[in-house]
């Protein structure tokens, strides 16, 4: 078995382990409010971040280089998490996981004045053709749109946001850093929000914010794995599997059926970031690749950047850009004094 068809294997079984995290989360959602959700599995994702953070060898405080980006990349993971708990709670799980999709797409639009990056126009149609599929399933003006469908987008919007942040500050700034900024936020917001909408869990139910945050880490680690035995354009559309789960949760455990319209613009969202991340891998495109290199899956609190962990690990992602060396400038030479060519000229 080829390394690209283990590592295909391997996505394929880490997203279906995300799938089966959202079936929890809409399970929950169904009788606590999404702040309680969130509070209670980063709660329980904490130790195992614990474990992982102590990997982090590297010297250094927990002073962020680029405090502004930190900051505006907490809010928006804290915003992306709230927002995708609540959406996965109260909408059909294909149409929550259509609309998200859209965020690959928003990562290439914000990596113009966040990174610098030119977009081609083979990519700005893609794009554009990605956010079609958006109205498609989101219907304006045909149906009703509720906080949910806000949620999603919003979980989109805030989820590329972060990612291209990340891309911005990743290789500076300290893992630990981009790891535990983003789990504190939620836990000290969460906690103030948590008075005002707290709901008495059975035991039971505690058990499942715990497997949220084990799932949510054990699928992180797949991919992790997933990317370092196969190539990125190989596993990067691996995640787009998830409408499958979707569909097949929706139908087993919360009685959806996919309407034409979530299906219609699935496809066409699922096909224009495949592009996308198909043309990024060919090399034609902006060296910084955002799609490529944003390996977290956009809407899970519980659990440390995927980025980040590979540099605990003590390397750096696969495909990840090298730094230009460049040989010092050989010293300028002094423009010469005017004069007799090999004299010095006298003092006087």
């Amino acid at each position: 078995m080829s390394a690209n068809v283990r590592a295909t294997l391997l996505a394929l079984l880490a997203f279906g382990i995300f799938s089966t995290h959202d079936v929890i989360v809409k399970t929950l959602g169904a009788s606590y409010s999404p702040f309680q959700v969130v509070f209670f599995s980063v709660l329980f994702g904490f130790p195992i971040a614990t474990v992982l953070l102590l990997r982090d060898n590297t010297v250094g405080t927990l002073i962020p280089k680029y405090p502004m980006w930190t900051v505006i990349r907490t809010l928006a993971a804290v915003i992306t998490g709230a927002s995708a708990f609540y959406a996965f709670s109260v909408l059909p799980l294909a149409q929550t996981y259509a609309i998200i999709f859209a965020s690959p797409l928003l990562i290439t639009i914000m990596a113009i004045p966040i990174l610098g990056e030119k977009v081609g126009l083979r990519r700005g149609l893609a794009v554009l053709v990605g956010l079609a599929g958006v109205l498609v399933v989101l219907q304006p003006g045909a149906t009703e749109l509720t906080f949910g469908h806000l949620a999603a987008l919003c979980c989109a919007i805030f989820g590329a946001l972060a990612s291209v942040i990340v891309r911005k500050i990743g290789r500076e700034e300290r893992s630990i850093v981009l790891i535990l900024y983003p789990m504190v936020a939620n836990f000290v917001i969460m906690a103030v929000l948590l008075p005002f909408v707290y709901q008495p869990m059975p035991v039971e139910h505690l058990g499942l914010l715990f497997l949220i945050s084990l799932f949510a880490t054990v699928a992180g680690l797949l991919v992790i794995q997933a990317y370092r035995l196969g190539e990125a354009v190989i596993v990067a559309p691996m995640q787009y599997s998830q409408i499958l789960w979707a569909t097949l949760y929706g139908a087993l455990f919360f009685g959806e059926q996919p309407e034409m319209n979530t299906a219609i613009g699935a496809a066409i969202i699922i096909a224009s970031g495949v592009y996308i991340v198909l043309r990024e891998g060919s090399g034609k495109s902006a060296s910084t690749q955002p799609v490529l290199r944003t390996r977290s899956r956009v809407g899970t609190p519980t659990a440390p950047r995927i980025s980040s962990l590979f540099r605990l690990g003590g390397e750096e992602p696969p495909n990840a850009p090298k730094q230009e060396q460049t040989l010092p400038e050989p010293p300028q030479e002094k423009p010469a004094m005017r004069g007799l060519p090999g004299r010095t000229p006298r003092r006087h």
